[in-house]
């Protein structure tokens, strides 16, 4: 069987679909890496709802999901930018999924690290962000979960250099019940997050940061970095201070930077390990034997599809995630909170699919094959 597909210049093209997923099977637990997925969340596709309305969550759906990344020993990383925050989900949606996804967590014995942010302000003087800082900080900590503190918009709007950042970030540290992730963002994923840490000079605004951590190491489990510059990511791993680790966030470099060098490697916190899960996790076992060839063997080829996904405009990501969740069947539709599956185009999709299908990350190729040609059909592509 065929499927047509269609290229950027508009023509057709015909594409073979493999017939078998990738074999890969639920494992031990990982020994040499701290891997976790940020995961997704699945519209109610029946709620009737428009792109300014909350978001409507199917909550069966969003925490199966959670489920298929903990079977394979994936953590989640919860309410991030990967579900939609500040993209869809607003702070009562996101209240609502950490208090849920941690519950679930405990009942499986799943590790789950949740975004603390400012999103239930849209501005506010830097008091007002450290309170709404401190408010979902002790929301998560009652859940049971670890805390990520995420990069604010509020916060680099009302910031007036570095002094505001060393304030807040050394506030919420010192009253944090247990040590962190820090996420510095970049703008690619969010353009409202220039100039982060005080500076639009990423060297000044890496000082910055790493004052921060410096002043409080026992309180800074890790970072994550998302700037998508790997030797950026490298040289702030080999200045942390001892015992702080480094969860790289660069959809664009992960193996080599999960592999690491002579100096050290950083672990994992990323949104294109949504698709990957069960691939990504076989690939990290590998990797636990020591063996760093089999690892890259596994995972390199999967570099192509990420850099695909997280094209520019990066922050419209989620839309392939949730796209190729379709198709693997984790979900019966294509439906996204705020309507964002609207924001990748025709032939993104298609590309998306012909990629995703060549890694054999399907578990269901035929099923994945029947729900692209359903959408193809609805664009006017007939096969």
């Amino acid at each position: 069987m065929t499927i047509r597909l269609p290229g950027a210049d508009g023509a057709l093209r015909t594409y073979e679909p493999r017939t078998e997923p990738l074999a890969v099977t639920p494992g031990t637990p990982f020994t040499s890496r701290t891997v976790f997925s940020a995961a997704h969340v699945v519209a109610d596709p029946f709620a009737d709802v428009s792109p300014d309305s909350p978001a409507a969550v199917d909550w069966d759906a969003t925490l199966a999901f959670r489920r298929h990344l903990w079977s394979h020993g994936l953590g989640v990383a919860e309410a991030m930018d990967t579900a939609q925050r500040g993209m869809g989900l607003d702070w009562a949606g996101a209240a609502e999924l950490i208090r849920r996804s941690a519950a679930e967590a405990r009942s499986v014995g799943g590790r789950i690290a949740c975004g603390v942010g400012t999103d239930q302000i849209a501005s506010g003087s830097p008091a007002e962000v450290r309170a709404a800082y401190e408010e979902q900080l002790a929301l998560v900590e009652e859940s049971g979960a670890q805390a990520i503190l995420m990069a604010s918009r509020a916060l680099a709007a009302a910031a007036s250099g570095p002094e505001d950042y060393l304030e807040i970030y050394g506030h919420l540290l010192r009253q944090a019940a247990e040590p962190v992730v820090l996420h510095w963002l970049g703008p690619m994923f969010d353009p409202a997050l220039a100039g982060y840490w005080g500076s639009a000079d990423l060297e000044a605004a890496t000082d910055t940061f790493l004052d921060v951590i410096a002043a409080h190491p026992d309180k800074v489990d890790g970072i994550k970095v998302s700037l998508l510059d790997a030797q950026r990511e490298i040289d702030i791993r080999r200045r942390l201070p001892q015992g702080v680790r480094c969860y790289t966030g660069d959809d664009f470099n992960y193996p080599e930077l999960i592999a690491g060098d002579e100096q050290g490697f950083s672990h994992a916190l990323l949104g294109i390990f949504d698709p990957l899960g069960p691939l990504a996790a076989q690939a990290v076992r590998v990797l636990d034997t020591g063996n760093v060839r089999g690892f890259r063997d596994l995972l390199d080829p999967t570099v192509e599809l990420s850099r695909h996904l997280f094209q520019t405009p990066t922050r419209f990501y989620k839309t392939g995630v949730v796209f190729l969740a379709w198709l693997a069947g984790h979900q019966s539709h294509f439906t996204m909170v705020g309507g964002l599956q609207s924001a990748r185009s025709l032939p993104h999709f298609a590309t998306a699919y012909e990629l995703a299908d060549g890694l054999g990350l399907f578990p269901d190729p035929k099923l994945a094959e029947e729900r692209m040609k359903t959408l193809l059909s609805v664009y006017g592509v007939n096969q």
